[in-house]
């Protein structure tokens, strides 16, 4: 009886770790990390809605052609983004070195939108020899 017992707490805690492993794991896969490559390839296919989440200073000196600026660290970006994002289509979203977009995808996913951050922010994507408008 204490075997079985045992056996069953045993599985129970390994059952739980497995559980969170999977749930902490999924929610990373959800934002979508992307290289340069495949951040320009969802644009071009156009079905996507491209967001700068860049102070609007830093947007103004040069962002990704057709990208929305909406700034990650102002209190608003959450309200702004529902308000001018369309939850039906995904969201690819980039800062300067993707620190900022990460968070910014992380408030995005939990207001239900689908997401893809751009590795490296704009600063990788200058360095792929992307061009940028001002």
């Amino acid at each position: 009886m204490k075997n079985i017992l045992k056996n069953s707490i045993r599985i129970s805690i390994i059952l739980c770790a497995l559980v969170g492993f999977v749930a902490c794991n999924s929610s990373k896969a959800a934002i979508g990390n992307v290289d340069v490559n495949q951040f320009e390839k969802l644009i071009q296919k156009g079905n996507v809605q491209v967001v700068d989440v860049r102070t609007e200073k830093e947007y103004k000196e040069g962002h990704i052609k057709d990208a929305q600026n909406i700034d990650v660290l102002k209190d608003t970006f959450a309200a702004i983004a529902k308000q001018k994002l369309d939850k039906r289509k995904p969201v690819a979203v980039y800062c300067r070195s993707g620190r900022r977009s990460v968070q910014a995808c992380e408030i995005l996913k939990a207001s239900g939108f689908k997401t893809y951050n751009l590795l490296g922010g704009i600063l990788e994507w200058k360095s792929n020899g992307k061009s940028i408008e001002e």
